[in-house]
């Protein structure tokens, strides 16, 4: 068993990290991934940029506490977590989820779980730039929907 959840100050490389976390492993039945990108437009406009600030130490604590939760939730043998912080480019990695569990349904949940909780819980202040300026968001009223499905 093992719960990696780490910040990047830059992009994650999918390919690499996919390939380290799937090496040996002999005793999983499934291996989810999610990679998720800064998109180049949001309801407010065109994005050229996506800055992700943090408060070290705190926001790395975020993070492990959310993927401890989702081990303690899924029966999963494996998580990885790494989510960028920084100036994020259209196009660029912001967040490198893999899961491995003995079986798929619990290793597609446990994504879900981590994506939705890491989307409205992480410790970060998120910036849009664009041609127009920028604006401080916050997650959605869908963002918070798609959290709250997994309260008990």
């Amino acid at each position: 068993m093992a719960i990696t959840a780490l910040l990047s100050h830059g992009p994650p490389s999918a390919e690499a990290e996919l390939a380290a976390f799937m090496s040996g492993r002999t005793g999983d039945g499934a291996v989810v991934a999610f990679v998720g990108l800064a998109r180049d437009s949001s309801r407010a406009g065109p994005v050229t940029g996506l800055f992700l600030d943090h408060y070290a130490g705190f926001t790395e604590r975020s993070l492990e506490v959310i993927a401890a939760d989702a081990h303690a939730r899924f029966p999963v043998s494996d998580i990885r977590v790494i989510h960028r912080c920084g100036d994020v480019a259209p196009g660029e990695a912001i967040v490198f989820v893999a899961v491995a569990a003995p079986h798929r349904r619990a290793a597609f949940e446990a994504a879900d779980y981590l994506m939705d909780r890491l989307k409205t819980e992480a410790a970060f202040w998120k910036r849009e730039d664009g041609p127009d300026g920028s604006r401080w968001i916050e997650p959605t009223d869908q963002d918070r929907a798609d959290r709250q499905r997994w309260s008990d």
